[in-house]
């Protein structure tokens, strides 16, 4: 048996209507350990994501959970009210520094938002790592474990411009959430992808969803009063996606408008096969949580620091390939899916 301690971890799930040290709403689980934060040898990682309302981040806070227990670690998991909660996230941020983590995960939903509260929790020697988002310098955080997003977005949109065909595209824009650097990430390799700018004649209309399934629908059905004649759709998250495609009724699955999205839920990929989506890109959050919490628990074993920008891996998911476009099809997807 090796010098090493021995870490032992109960699994403890714990609900919280309100952050412990600031009025601010959020959502808190832990696994292992009591209230405080770093209880014996035991390691406590703090986790901030966007939101729990949103599959996706519901993906990766479960998968943290997960691998913080087969690591005999403490994860102290916290959420904004809703995806654009700058504040909320700082809160927490502020929160998981009052119970002495070792290291904190962070999706931030502003790229720039969360800098001071980040800046202040490594100035007291706790690692930062973004996960899913970058932050805005992309060196405010110790390390990035996310999708490379631009290529996402890149091959969201080469996918769709080679499914039109000949066709001259229409293309309306569900867009996330202003001030993060996976919506523009997505947004402007989406475009280069198609081959259009900002000013394009061709995208006939834009709308910020913060990635909400009722709120895209809503901003869908707007922008197809004004021109019914869309046939190429980009959209920022699956649950976007999903309300284009509600906005769109019976066209969603006629063929005669193409939807492109991104993420790779089991549900997304049952979206393509049944034809509601032409396709998607899948991501591995639960290869950026897994890598997050392995990361914090060997900086607390021997100081190693992660640095840089470590890509998670895309996807392009698909039961329509077109030449020249890499794909997998929704057989592959379904087996590889999260949620």
């Amino acid at each position: 048996m090796s010098g090493k301690k021995v870490r032992t971890s109960a699994v403890v799930m714990v609900a919280a209507a309100a952050c412990v040290v600031t009025s601010a709403a959020c959502t808190s689980e832990k696994v292992g350990g009591d209230s405080s934060g770093n209880s014996g040898d035991q390691v406590a990682i703090g986790l901030v994501t966007k939101t729990n309302t949103n599959p996706y981040f519901v993906e990766l806070r479960e998968a943290a959970l997960a691998q913080a227990d087969r690591r005999g670690a403490k994860l102290i998991a916290l959420a904004g009210k809703f995806d654009g909660d700058n504040q909320g996230q700082v809160d927490a941020i502020n929160n998981l520094v009052a119970q002495n983590v070792k290291g904190i995960l962070i999706t931030p939903s502003s790229s720039k938002g969360v800098l001071g509260a980040i800046a202040a929790a490594r100035a007291k020697g706790i690692l930062v790592i973004a996960l899913d988002t970058a932050t805005d310098p992309a060196d405010a955080v110790d390390a990035t474990f996310a999708t490379d997003n631009k290529a996402a977005g890149v091959a969201q949109g080469t996918y769709v411009r080679a499914a039109l065909g000949k066709e001259e595209p229409n293309v309306l824009l569900l867009d996330g959430t202003p001030g993060s650097t996976v919506d523009d990430q997505r947004h402007t390799g989406f475009l280069e992808g198609m081959g259009l700018t900002e000013n394009s004649p061709e995208i006939k209309g834009t709308a910020v969803t913060n990635g909400d399934q009722t709120k895209a629908q809503t901003a869908m059905e707007n922008l197809l009063q004004r021109d019914p004649g869309v046939n190429a759709v980009y959209t920022i998250n699956e649950p976007a996606a999903a309300g284009a495609a509600k906005a769109l009724g019976a066209k969603a699955g006629s063929g005669d408008v193409v939807i492109g999205s991104i993420d790779g839920s089991c549900t997304g990929v049952r979206n393509v096969k049944e034809g509601r989506f032409a396709a998607t890109v899948m991501q591995f959050p639960q290869k950026m949580a897994r890598t997050g919490v392995d990361a914090v628990v060997e900086y607390a074993d021997n100081g190693t620091e992660p640095s840089g920008f470590v890509d998670t891996g895309s996807q392009l998911i698909t039961d329509d390939p077109v030449p020249g476009v890499p794909s997998k099809d929704t057989a592959w997807g379904l087996k590889n899916c999260w949620g």
